[in-house]
């Protein structure tokens, strides 16, 4: 394959302080303290706010001067009326700093909060909407501490979140760089307990990240490299950390692999995301499995793009020796993966309804994350791959 000079360009920027590792939930109140936090605001969910990781955190803070108001009124899928109650809690306590506690949706919500309180109260959340450039008059959000819960978004090392826009039933990617948390506490004990349909869901949401990185047609050998390691880590511990989630091992590796896949994304992601996203925001599906369940027939779309790219993921992962079969050994990998997880194949699995192909196909199409597809795709591009991700259709 010929590269053209010109293509070769990029602005790269790789992440934040991360304190991984089992057990350092421990050094939470250290975290705070360096972000200079005197009253931080613990944000999660509600079914995370009574159990004992999190209860512990705040006792370990009070006790090291560092008192610590909860906030756990937060989605699934964040919507907008989740940051603003919690801008209004966190400005009616007094606090001045963020703890990011749970999986993507909790972080995504802390997030955007510490982007609103920092702002003006006629502040307009929408016009933080990925590539527009309106987040360079905000202010720096609040210093905000990550610590994940799950492995999958990778949230605690972006910069973006994903919030529902309730008026237009949008799900929108909001970006500050000052969202990126100034410390991660990447502790895999956290993740014990998780249940197998959420470790597998969320694993798939990170090999989507990886794959839809690596597959870019953007410029960016980091990123690259990152994802193809993050996906190794995925093909040899993601069953493993499903099967038995004591398995401290496969769990810290697949940590690993989200933060990983996250930090490649920077270069894009593609038509898995971008079908994915309206889907989750109309039926309320979980993220990672609607990834799963819409990614064989986007590579099938892209194939023309991406094979070769997938017959190099294939040789590294150990999937096939044979270069010519290595697009359908992916495939059919990732086909694997599901009904060894008891996903559902289709859309139709999904609860998604005919009806609706067409408003989501037109959400696709302007969804951000379809820019950096490898194959341009319009409404109509969109709708087939929905009519043949409800079908099965993997022609």
């Amino acid at each position: 394959m010929t590269i053209e000079s010109s293509t070769l360009r990029g602005n790269w920027n790789f992440p934040t302080t991360i304190w991984f590792g089992a057990g350092r939930i421990s050094t939470l109140p250290r975290a705070c303290k360096a972000l200079g936090m005197t009253k931080p605001l613990l944000v999660t969910d509600p079914g995370l706010a009574n159990l004992s990781m999190v209860v512990d955190a705040l006792a370990a803070n009070e006790a090291e001067g560092c008192p610590t108001v909860l906030f756990s009124d937060v989605k699934a899928n964040p919507i907008s009326q989740n940051v603003r109650d919690g801008v209004a809690a966190l400005r009616a306590a007094g606090c001045d700093g963020i703890i990011a506690f749970g999986g993507g949706s909790s972080l995504d919500a802390a997030k955007t909060i510490a982007l609103v309180a920092a702002q003006s109260e006629d502040f307009d959340l929408w016009t933080m909407e990925e590539g527009r450039k309106d987040w360079m008059s905000a202010s720096a959000p609040l210093p905000t501490v990550a610590i994940p819960t799950t492995a999958g978004t990778g949230s605690e090392v972006s910069r973006s979140t994903v919030v529902l826009n309730e008026e237009t039933g949008r799900k929108v990617i909001i970006t500050h760089p000052g969202m990126l948390p100034g410390i991660v506490i990447a502790d895999p004990e956290l993740t014990i307990g998780l249940p197998a349909h959420i470790t597998s869901a969320t694993g798939m949401d990170a090999l989507a990240h990886c794959l839809e990185a690596y597959c870019s047609p953007f410029h960016n050998p980091m990123c690259d490299g990152v994802a193809l390691e993050g996906m190794r880590l995925i093909r040899e511990h993601l069953r493993d950390a499903v099967t038995d989630g004591t398995d401290m091992v496969a769990r810290a590796q697949i940590m690993a692999a989200a933060s990983m896949g996250a930090v490649a994304f920077q270069k894009g992601l593609g038509a898995i995301h971008a079908m994915s996203h309206p889907v989750s925001a109309l039926y309320d599906s979980h993220h990672g499995l609607t990834n799963a369940v819409a990614m064989p027939y986007v590579l099938m779309r892209n194939r023309t793009a991406i094979e070769d790219k997938l017959t190099r993921i294939s040789a590294y992962l150990g999937l096939s020796d044979k270069p010519a079969h290595g697009f359908e050994v992916f495939v059919n990998w990732t086909l694997e993966l599901r009904d060894c997880f008891e996903m559902p194949h289709t859309l139709e699995g999904l609860g998604v309804e005919e009806s609706r192909f067409d408003d989501l196909a037109k959400a696709a199409e302007i969804d951000p994350t379809s820019i950096a597809n490898p194959v341009k795709l319009d409404a109509a591009d969109y709708r087939t791959m929905y009519e043949k991700a409800f079908a099965g259709d993997l022609s």
